[in-house]
């Protein structure tokens, strides 16, 4: 009965203690992400200089950073902001992707949605957004605005792009990508 209890016990106040310094660290974890998520759209604005207007007449966008592996299965996973510019008010959001097919490598790439409508905005935070079966194929490192626009393309009310800052990637694979509103920073 004593072990059972202990058994029950023991992760319930380990999880609230967690709780309770999660709750004291949301704030350090919200300048965290931001910080990564404007150092990240500064990365896309010198790969592609283009981007710093069609950001600027945006009525809004979501910067994300994510970090992954692959061998054959691969995954990454990471966290960003959604900015509103007509609020002045920022969402955080997490992002994970999942991929499979003949694939080797780490990657440390960036994701940025760049919004025509406050609609398409609102819809993207207030529902997060899904794009599964995507394809892709390629070889290296990235950086470069060429590497940019391999990485551009159309979605619902917007147009998202992917830069890879550091890594090799090699290979062909079928991915997912999810992003959703981060409950523990907003």
């Amino acid at each position: 009965m004593q072990r059972r209890k202990f058994l029950i016990v023991g992760p319930t106040l380990v999880a609230m203690g967690a709780s309770v310094h999660a709750q004291g660290d949301s704030g350090a974890k919200r300048s965290e992400v931001r910080e990564k998520a404007m150092l990240a759209l500064q990365d896309f604005y010198k790969a592609d200089p283009k981007l710093k207007d069609a950001v600027a007449k945006a009525p809004g966008y979501a910067v994300f950073t994510t970090y992954g592996l692959s061998f054959g299965l691969g995954g990454a996973a990471g966290k960003g902001v959604a900015h509103d510019k007509k609020t002045s008010k920022d969402t955080y959001m997490s992002v994970a992707q999942a991929s499979v097919g003949l694939q080797l490598g780490a990657s440390d790439t960036r994701y940025l949605f760049i919004f025509e409508t406050s609609q398409a905005l609102a819809s993207f935070i207030d529902k997060g957004w899904d794009a599964t079966a995507g394809a892709s194929a390629g070889a290296g490192a990235g950086g470069s605005a060429a590497n940019v626009g391999a990485g551009a393309g159309n979605i619902t009310g917007g147009r998202m792009f992917a830069l890879t800052k550091a890594g090799l990637q090699a290979g062909a694979a079928v991915s997912g990508l999810k992003a959703w509103k981060d409950k523990d920073l907003n």
